[in-house]
């Protein structure tokens, strides 16, 4: 699979800059079951105890908790369907990136800070604190340059590789569903 450059990642960032700010679109949902197996879903349910049912996130280990457990601010990785977009290439390629949620909506930190509620379909789920940086598992799917485009300072600042939540309101979610802030 080609990986893009610096410059072709480069070129997609005013596109990027263009996601709605307040609403937008949930463009793929990805459950993992195990460790390396995606299902794409049409439609999911978020549960305040186990995130994304059906999804692994209960029983994967935590760097960033004292014991290991799974991080409570880390149920949902979600990331910018325009970005995802643009480094895999391929729609097919999207579920590789981990994460779990795929809309298109602005996740920079000014336009949702930590603390931000956002409604999707009858759920409802939280800006965490917590950054989602990637993993080598990206580099090895995307390449290297996709890594330091999404990490750098301006790929941080716009949330390029996404962002982590926590269910906060259990419910029903589709592709399609609106995403707004509350």
């Amino acid at each position: 699979m080609k990986h893009l450059t610096t410059a072709e990642l480069e070129a997609g960032i005013d596109l990027i800059r263009q996601s709605p700010r307040d609403a937008g679109v949930l463009s793929l949902i990805v459950c993992r079951p195990k460790d390396g197996e995606r299902r794409v879903l049409e439609e999911g349910e978020l549960h305040l105890a186990h995130g994304l049912a059906g999804d692994n996130w209960k029983t994967r280990r935590s760097s960033r908790t004292p014991d290991g457990s799974p991080h409570p601010d880390m149920q949902l990785n979600i990331m910018n369907s325009r970005v995802i977009d643009l480094v895999a290439v391929e729609k097919e390629r999207w579920q590789l990136a981990g994460d779990q949620l795929f809309l298109d909506l602005d996740l920079s930190l000014e336009n949702l800070p930590a603390g931000t509620r956002l409604s999707l379909g009858s759920a409802a789920i939280e800006v965490s604190p917590q950054p989602h940086l990637g993993c080598p598992k990206f580099i090895a799917r995307f390449g290297q340059e996709a890594m330091k485009f999404v990490n750098s300072p301006l790929g941080r600042e716009l949330r390029l590789r996404g962002m982590n939540a926590k269910v906060v309101e259990p419910g029903l979610i589709r592709v399609g569903d609106v995403i707004k802030k509350i």
